[in-house]
């Protein structure tokens, strides 16, 4: 018999491919989970996060973002 706890994703979140993010984690608003990492503990809103176990790289900054009408189709 197993048990698990509730997984939190607060708004605006991405995780990447072939990610796991276990039981008990939540992981703030805003952050980026780079593909195949391992979450096993809380990760802080507005940062980028990866690795196996996934930590935290660097904050998301303004220069990070861009505007719909800058993307050339």
């Amino acid at each position: 018999i197993g048990t698990s706890a509730p997984i939190t994703l607060e708004g605006n979140v991405w995780i990447g491919a072939n990610s796991t993010v276990c039981g008990g984690v939540t992981i703030g608003a805003g952050s980026v989970i780079g593909a195949g990492s391992v979450v096993t503990h809380d990760i802080p809103a507005g940062v980028i996060a990866a690795g196996v176990p996934c930590k935290v790289i660097r904050p998301i900054t303004e220069k990070d973002k861009f505007k719909l009408e800058d993307i050339l189709f």
